[in-house]
């Protein structure tokens, strides 16, 4: 037997449905990984239980998989530093003092947002603290500030190649079905992914072009209602949902560069690591002896090529929180007792996630494996029926993006949105791709990236989504507000991505999905602003 047939579908698919119903989305993945149990032990629940047990037990105890989780948590440490030395409020007051004008300190606040992606949430709670007293000084408006904090954390996060989210899709894609097919890494994959993550790229395009030009509906009512002296935020949504003046540390000492060189020297640790792993990899002590010889036997590309993300990510993180505990210390910032409080709350702060991630890889392990390996198949008959159904592929990225922005939006999470879509994807994309013809490579490309694009949706203006939230109580707006003001754009967005996931499904090429979705968004940009006229405010 090769797979369950339809009742493999059932574990994915409660998880799905629970989490649309109750919201919460650890309890949905651990239902899914236990119902998945409870099948291939024949409904016995004693048995079931044991199984999920260990199933949790066996993801993490997988090599690549537990240093993407120390990375995670080095990472979480790596903020909780950067939170407690009071460098990045030192660095938006350097950023501040060099602009005066309104429309500069927008673009400040956008080029702000794009530089701290590492976290999503230090991107809102840091930003928020940081530009707030500038942009209430401009009379930017409460609404406008959440936007491009919103705007610049999910969606910036999802596409630099060195944070959190990006060794979790990495981890998701490597371990789906049919990926070893495409003879990539899987960093290479990710780096190939980002043309084609159209609903990220516009949703940071629009806040540009919301700044430059103009805003429309909700949004241009909350400006209008700032400049004109109205009220930074409109009362009748509520008050602020928070002024996060609680754990926010100043310090006179901190300087801008307190915050710059801590992040450089992690992106450049983590680019260097890539080929060296790779070259400290190929030492087999039989055909190469020493770094030297690994050196020789491969050109760079192919070091960077064949890396394991894991390690190059994992001992960047290493190297980096040792430099930054030490420089901090240095510096005067931080004493060594202060150094190991800040870690052990970044730690702290990354925990959830981490949880969603090792449910996410122990629900993606039993759907996929076969009942030989003690799991559904579900991959290897959902390649049977798709294959066999006449679906067209030209349709699939289209279809994969809106039910994915649906699952996404409705449950306010991109990661789990991740580990539901990617491993199902992937092998109706390969098994699709080989039956027709198409590139392997062009089809994977557009279908994973339509998922991933239909998760930052969510994640991005859901109401219950913990960015969205947090952007709200960083820039000091009520929550409704936000939300409201929003989600016109983020549906804006949406719509243009549809169609451009849909256009490089018919050519199948990842290209001209990403240049028919700028040119329809800047027409239908300067269409919006002249038939959505704001409404006045009270």
């Amino acid at each position: 037997m090769e797979h369950y047939g339809w009742l493999s579908l059932l574990p994915p698919v409660l998880t799905v449905v629970l989490a649309l119903v109750t919201k919460e989305v650890v309890f949905s993945l651990f239902t899914g990984v236990f119902v998945g149990y409870l099948i291939v032990n024949n409904w016995n629940p004693l048995a079931a239980l044991i199984g999920a047990t260990d199933g949790i037990a066996s993801s993490l105890n997988d090599g690549w998989n537990i240093r993407i989780v120390l990375f995670c948590a080095l990472l979480g440490a790596f903020v909780g530093l950067m939170q407690a030395t009071g460098a990045a409020h030192a660095f938006g007051r350097w950023m501040a003092s060099k602009v005066k004008s309104r429309v500069g300190t927008l673009i400040i606040t956008w080029l702000f947002g794009i530089f701290i992606f590492i976290d999503d949430y230090f991107n809102s709670l840091t930003i928020g603290t940081v530009m707030r007293p500038v942009t209430d000084e401009q009379k930017i408006s409460r609404a406008k500030l959440a936007y491009i904090l919103d705007s610049t954390a999910a969606p910036v996060s999802v596409l630099a190649p060195i944070s959190s989210w990006v060794v979790t899709i990495m981890s998701i894609i490597k371990g789906s079905d049919g990926f070893s097919k495409l003879g990539v890494s899987e960093f290479t994959f990710f780096i190939m992914l980002i043309p084609i993550n159209l609903y990220a790229i516009l949703a940071i395009l629009m806040v540009l072009q919301t700044t430059l030009r103009k805003d429309f509906g909700p949004m241009a009512a909350s400006e209008k209602r700032a400049i004109e002296g109205l009220g930074l935020y409109n009362e009748s949504y509520g008050q602020p949902t928070g002024e996060i003046k609680e754990g926010v540390v100043v310090k006179e000492r901190a300087r801008a560069i307190d915050m710059v060189l801590p992040i450089l020297v992690l992106v450049g640790l983590a680019v260097i690591f890539f080929p060296i792993t790779t070259y400290l990899g190929a030492i087999d002590g039989e055909n190469i002896h020493n770094f030297k010889e690994a050196v020789q036997s491969m050109s760079l590309k192919d070091a960077f090529n064949n890396t394991d993300a894991s390690k190059a990510l994992f001992y960047a993180s290493v190297y980096t929180l040792v430099f930054s505990a030490l420089y901090f210390m240095f510096r005067g910032l931080l004493s060594i007792q202060k150094v190991g409080e800040a870690i052990i709350s970044g730690i702290k702060s990354m925990v959830p996630a981490l949880v969603i991630l090792t449910l996410a890889w122990t629900i993606g392990s039993v759907i996929k494996s076969s009942p030989e390996d003690g799991g559904l198949g579900l991959s290897k008959f959902l390649a049977e029926v798709v294959t066999s159904g006449g679906f067209p592929i030209w349709v699939l990225p289209v279809v994969v993006f809106l039910v994915a922005a649906a699952i996404s939006f409705s449950t306010g999470t991109s990661w789990g949105t991740f580990s539901i879509m990617i491993p199902i994807t992937m092998p109706i994309a390969i098994a699709l791709a080989e039956k027709t013809g198409a590139s392997l490579m062009n089809t994977a490309l557009v279908s994973i990236g339509a998922a991933v694009g239909g998760a930052i949706f969510g994640d991005h203006c859901s109401p219950i989504s913990d960015t969205t939230i947090l952007s709200s109580t960083g820039a000091g707006c009520p929550h409704l507000e936000h939300v409201a003001t929003q989600i016109p754009y983020a549906m804006f967005v949406m719509v243009i991505s549809a169609i451009g996931y849909l256009v490089a499904g018919i050519f199948d090429n990842p290209i001209a999905g990403l240049i028919s979705a700028l040119v329809i968004f800047f027409i239908a940009y300067e269409v919006a602003v002249r038939v959505w006229k704001p409404k006045e405010s009270n």
